[in-house]
C-alpha cells in the first residue's frame, strides 16, 4: 500500500476509506480532512455516514478500505518494512489515548459516583494516583459547571447533567480531539442548551480539536470553523457556517437544509 504522510497540521485524515456492512455501503471512498485545533461539524441526513466517521475513528467499527491517519500515525494499520499492515490491538489501543467521544446516550456506570465515573479511566488506562485523578476529575467537574454534584449517582442526575459528566469523563483523559456523536438527541429539548453552553466554551477556551455530528443546526452555524455536508457515504459539500447555510452551493446540500428548516 503506498504510503504518503499527511501534512503536520492534518490531525484527521480520511484518504479513499470505504465502510461496508454486508452490501450496504455506508463510506464510499471518503476524503476527509480536519486540521489540528479545527473545529469541524457534519451535518446530513440520517444514513448519510456522519456517526460511522466517529465510531471508526474511536475504533469501535473498522474499514474495508483506504487509510487514516490520526496525529501523524496511521489508525487501522502500522508501518513494517515501510508497507502498511492491520494494526494489532496494542496499536489501536495507544491511538485511541488521542481522541475523547461523547455519545448520544451517555453510557455512565450506574454503579459509580459522579466521580468516580470521571476518575476511573485516569486511573486504570493513564495509571494516575488517586490523588492525582481526584484533582483532574475536580477540574473538569468545575468546567461543566457540576462541582457540587461529585458524589452522586447518574440516577439522581437529569439527562442534562448526566451528558455533561459524560463530557467531563472524556476530557479527563486529556485527549487532543474530541468527538460529539448526537449530544444532546437524547435529552429533553429544555436540557439541550446547557450541553451546548459546555461545548461552546470548549470550543472558544481550550486548544481542541472537535469534531461534531449534529441536527443543532444553529449551533452548527455558531460553533465551527467548518461544516461537511454529508449524503450516502461522500462529502458532498464543505466550507465556512456562513456558506454552507447561507449559500450553499450544491443542490444536495440546498435540498436538505430547505427540507431540514420545513421541519424544525
Amino acid at each position: 500500500m503506498t504510503i504518503s504522510i499527511p501534512a503536520p497540521d492534518d490531525i484527521i485524515r480520511f484518504e479513499g476509506v470505504s465502510k461496508r456492512f454486508g452490501d450496504h455501503t455506508v463510506l464510499d471512498q471518503l476524503d476527509f480532512t480536519v486540521k489540528r485545533g479545527e473545529k469541524v461539524t457534519i451535518i446530513g441526513p440520517s444514513g448519510s455516514g456522519k456517526s460511522t466517521v466517529l465510531r471508526i475513528l474511536m475504533t469501535l467499527e473498522n474499514i474495508q478500505d483506504g487509510v487514516i491517519w490520526v496525529a501523524g500515525k496511521p489508525l487501522w494499520h502500522q508501518l513494517h518494512n515501510d508497507q502498511l499492515q492491520p494494526a494489532g490491538a496494542p496499536h489501536l489501543r495507544e491511538m485511541r489515548k488521542e481522541m475523547g467521544m461523547v455519545f448520544q446516550q451517555f453510557n455512565l456506570f450506574p454503579h459509580m459516583t459522579v466521580k468516580r465515573n470521571i476518575t476511573e479511566a485516569p486511573r486504570h488506562v493513564l495509571g494516575l494516583s488517586k490523588e492525582k485523578a481526584d484533582k483532574r476529575a475536580e477540574e473538569y467537574l468545575e468546567l461543566v459547571g457540576l462541582s457540587d454534584h461529585a458524589h452522586k449517582f447518574p440516577c439522581q442526575l437529569s439527562g442534562g447533567q448526566q451528558q455533561r459528566v459524560a463530557i467531563a469523563r472524556a476530557l479527563a483523559m486529556r485527549p487532543n480531539i474530541m468527538l460529539f456523536d448526537e449530544p444532546t438527541s437524547a435529552l429533553d429539548p429544555e436540557l439541550v442548551g446547557e450541553v451546548l453552553n459546555v461545548i461552546q466554551r470548549l470550543s472558544t477556551k481550550h486548544d481542541l480539536t472537535i469534531l461534531l455530528v449534529t441536527h443543532e443546526m444553529q449551533f452548527a452555524k455558531e460553533v465551527s470553523d467548518r461544516v461537511c455536508f454529508f449524503d450516502q457515504g461522500k462529502m458532498v459539500e464543505e466550507g465556512p457556517p456562513e456558506q454552507i447555510f447561507g449559500a450553499p452551493q450544491q443542490a444536495r446540500t440546498q435540498e436538505f437544509l430547505s427540507s431540514f428548516l420545513q421541519h424544525a
